[in-house]
C-alpha cells in the first residue's frame, strides 16, 4: 500500500505565495485522496504490489489517473522551496542555450500555463535528444509517459490556487516562479532517474 509522502517543507513555510491552509487542502485532502483511492482500486490487480512509477507508465483509466496524480503532486512539492533560490551558473548556461535567457523561460514557462486549459500540469521536460522544452498536458497526464524526463512542474488544477488567487492562474504563477527549487531542477537535469526516492535527495 502507498502512503502520503511527507512534505519537504513545513506547510506554513511557503507563505505570503502559497498559504498553510492551501497545503491543507491541497496536499492534506486532494493528494491525500489521490493515495487513498489508487490503494483501493489496485487490489487484486497486476497492480497491487508494483512501483507506483511502473503502474504510472503502465496503466490506463482511473488506476492512472490517481497513480499519476500521486507522482505529479509529489514531485511538485519537491519543485518548491521555501526561501528564494536563483539557478546556478551551469543551469542558466543550460537555460540560455535553450531559451536565450532565464526571463524568455519564465515568459514562455508562464504563458504556456496560463494558456494550459481546464485542469492539468505545464512542465520543463528534458527531451530524448537532450534539449529543454515546454511542455502542458492535461489532467494526471505525465511527461514519462511521451518518453520525456521532467524537471520542473506547475500544478494548475483549480486546487492549487483557488483558496489563495480565487480565479487569478496568473497571480499564481507569478508567486509559483518566487518559490522555484532550482537546486533540486538541476539534479534533475543532471539525474535521468527521476524517481521517487531521488525527490528527497
Amino acid at each position: 500500500m502507498f502512503e502520503l509522502p511527507k512534505l519537504p517543507f513545513d506547510r506554513n513555510s511557503l507563505e505570503p505565495f502559497i498559504s498553510a491552509e492551501t497545503i491543507d487542502f491541497h496536499y492534506g485532502k486532494h493528494h491525500h485522496a489521490y493515495v487513498n483511492n489508487l490503494n483501493s482500486l489496485i487490489v487484486g490487480t497486476p497492480f497491487e504490489n508494483a512501483a507506483l512509477e511502473d503502474i504510472v507508465m503502465k496503466s490506463e483509466g482511473g488506476i492512472f489517473n490517481n497513480a499519476a496524480q500521486v507522482w505529479n503532486h509529489t514531485f511538485y512539492w519537491n519543485s518548491l522551496a521555501p526561501q528564494s533560490e536563483t539557478p546556478s551558473t551551469k543551469l542558466l548556461q543550460i537555460i540560455d542555450s535553450n531559451f536565450g535567457s532565464l526571463d524568455q523561460l519564465k515568459e514562455q514557462f508562464l504563458k504556456a500555463a496560463a494558456a494550459n486549459f481546464g485542469s492539468g500540469w505545464t512542465w520543463l521536460v528534458k527531451t530524448a535528444d537532450g534539449k529543454l522544452k515546454i511542455s502542458s498536458t492535461s489532467n494526471a497526464d505525465n511527461p514519462l509517459k511521451h518518453n520525456e524526463i521532467p524537471i520542473l512542474t506547475c500544478d494548475v488544477w483549480e486546487h492549487a490556487y483557488y483558496i489563495d488567487y480565487r480565479n487569478a492562474r496568473p497571480r499564481y504563477l507569478e508567486a509559483f516562479w518566487k518559490i522555484i527549487h532550482w537546486k533540486m531542477v538541476e539534479n534533475r537535469w543532471l539525474n535521468e532517474n527521476v524517481s521517487l526516492d531521488f525527490f528527497h535527495q
